[in-house]
């Protein structure tokens, strides 16, 4: 069979289950048992003793009934009713089955951007990029006289929660130092000292004699392998006296995440 424009390549056409008539205008419809809802009367055809009723006059649909617009008797006979072309639900598409090239929003799509739920388009993050920055300041002097790592009173910490645990962990901290006479200071994540791999793995060491006032600087790029929360924190011990924050000033400790 010849077509005028495209041929149509899906349908849905339904007979529905045969119904029994009775002294009444209002009929349930059903396929296979179950009850079924046309969208309207006008993609239904209706066959009553032989003859096609018209839709909207002879007969309406009400939900998953028909209701005509006379009381039928039980010799009437309703040959079939058949719903024409339902409006069909797709479904919800299988993972990697849609291309860029479908989807239909405002702006430029190509290899590099994707789209927001909210229908506009991002760039897609490449490697090396920051993709969060987290960071706490204190500006109380902390003192220790421990020869073994401390906190100092829980100074200088900052949690973060990576997207990914390939992502990195770029740490940096600023802050100003007190020795009175050896101190070292490192970075902890978590429980995991982050220092060096001398005896007293220290990133940094202050020492000069005596009553040595210096400023501090750290950074350090981790890999947490996590998308857990992570503490990151500064640590210091000393052979006499250490500080952090030296008369009160703020010290920092920035987090960034970088893209793996």
């Amino acid at each position: 069979m010849s077509y005028i424009g495209k041929q149509p390549l899906v349908g849905n056409f339904v007979k529905l289950d045969a119904i029994t008539t009775s002294a009444t205008t209002t009929f349930n419809l059903t396929n296979g048992g179950v009850a079924y809802y046309p969208q309207s009367a006008n993609n239904c055809l209706v066959s009553l003793n032989g003859i096609l009723q018209a839709p909207t006059d002879s007969y309406t649909i009400s939900g998953s009934t028909i209701v005509f617009s006379s009381a039928l008797t039980t010799s009437d006979v309703i040959d079939f009713i058949i719903v024409l072309g339902d409006v069909l639900n797709i479904g919800t598409p299988s993972d990697n089955t849609v291309s860029l090239a479908k989807l239909t929003a405002t702006g430029t799509k190509d290899a590099t951007t994707f789209l927001r739920g909210d229908n506009t388009f991002a760039t897609a993050v490449s490697a090396g990029a920051v993709l969060q920055v987290v960071t706490a300041t204190d500006s109380t002097e902390r003192s220790t006289t421990s020869s073994s790592y401390v906190t100092a009173s829980n100074t200088l910490s900052a949690s973060i929660t990576p997207a990914s645990s390939s992502n990195k962990i770029f740490v940096m901290v600023t802050t100003s130092g007190y020795s009175s006479d050896q101190t070292f200071y490192t970075i902890y994540r978590g429980a995991t000292n982050l220092g060096g791999t001398g005896t007293d793995n220290a990133i940094v060491e202050t020492y000069r004699g005596a009553d040595l006032r210096t400023a501090v600087s750290m950074s350090l790029l981790d890999s947490p392998s996590t998308t857990s929360s992570t503490t990151y924190q500064v640590y210091l011990k000393t052979n006499a006296t250490g500080k952090l924050n030296q008369n009160n000033t703020k010290g920092s400790i920035t987090l960034f995440e970088i893209k793996g």
